[in-house]
C-alpha cells in the first residue's frame, strides 16, 4: 500500500510516516494542497491524509481536485473539530475524519480498513491516471470523457487489464475473447488491437505487442 501525506507540519508528516512505514506502507509527503494534487494526478496511492488548513490550496479544496481527477480514499486530519467542518468534508466524498491531537495507531487502523474496503470496492473499476476502465458499468473514460467503443473492444480491453502485465498469446485472446479458435481467423485480434489504441490516444503505448506471441496491458 501506498499512501500521501499532505500536512505544512513537518511534525505531522513525519510522525505519520514513521508509523505508517513500521505498518509496511510507502509513503510520499506533501507541505500543501497544490502538490498534493499535482502528485495524486501523476502517481497512484490507496489513501490521502489531508490537512486542512494549508498554504497554496487548502484540504477542502484539495480533496476536491482530487477527487475529480481519482477515486482514491482521502482522510481528513485536522485541528478543526467544527461539526460543520465535518459534515462539509464528507459532502466533499471524504472516507473518514481525524482530528488532532490523534493515536497514530488508531490512524493506521483507520488507513488499514479504509484501503481494504477500497481494494474490495474496486475489484471491478481500474484507474490508470485519468484512464478509468469501469467493468461492471461496461465504459472507459479519459479525463472524464466516455469513449465509443464497440463491444468487442471493450471486452478485448477489460480482458487485457484484467491480465496487466502478462502477454497473452492470440489464440487465448480469440478463445476468451471471440469463443473461436485460433485457426479462424488470425487477423481478428491484430485488427482490433488497432483499433482500440486509436481510441485510446495518448494511453495506446499500454497495449504492447509481444512479438511472435500476442499482446499485454502493461503499466
Amino acid at each position: 500500500m501506498k499512501i500521501l501525506i499532505v500536512d505544512d507540519e513537518v511534525k505531522i508528516r513525519e510522525v505519520v510516516s514513521e508509523y505508517a512505514k513500521s505498518y509496511g506502507y510507502e509513503c510520499d509527503q506533501a507541505s500543501n494542497g497544490k502538490d498534493a494534487v499535482d502528485m495524486v494526478t501523476k502517481n497512484e496511492y490507496d489513501c490521502v491524509i489531508l490537512d486542512i488548513m494549508m498554504p497554496e490550496l487548502d484540504g477542502f479544496s484539495a480533496c476536491k481536485k482530487i477527487k475529480a481527477v481519482k477515486d482514491v480514499p482521502v482522510i481528513m486530519l485536522s485541528a478543526r473539530t467544527e461539526e460543520d467542518d465535518k459534515l462539509f468534508s464528507f459532502d466533499l466524498g471524504v472516507d473518514d475524519y481525524v482530528t488532532k491531537p490523534f493515536s497514530p495507531k488508531e490512524l493506521m487502523a483507520r488507513i488499514r480498513v479504509i484501503c481494504e474496503r477500497n481494494s474490495s470496492r474496486n475489484n471491478d473499476k481500474y484507474v490508470f491516471d485519468t484512464l478509468v476502465i469501469d467493468v461492471l458499468g461496461r465504459s472507459v473514460t479519459i479525463d472524464g470523457e466516455k469513449l465509443t467503443l464497440t463491444p468487442k473492444e471493450l471486452d478485448l480491453l477489460i480482458y487485457l487489464v484484467k491480465n496487466k502485465n502478462i502477454a497473452i498469446g492470440r489464440d487465448k485472446l480469440l478463445s476468451a475473447v471471440w469463443e473461436m479458435d485460433y485457426y479462424e481467423d488470425d487477423r481478428t485480434i491484430d485488427t482490433h488491437i488497432k483499433m482500440l489504441r486509436k481510441d485510446l490516444g495518448r494511453y495506446a503505448d499500454h497495449i504492447v505487442t509481444v512479438r511472435g506471441m500476442g499482446y499485454k496491458f502493461e503499466i
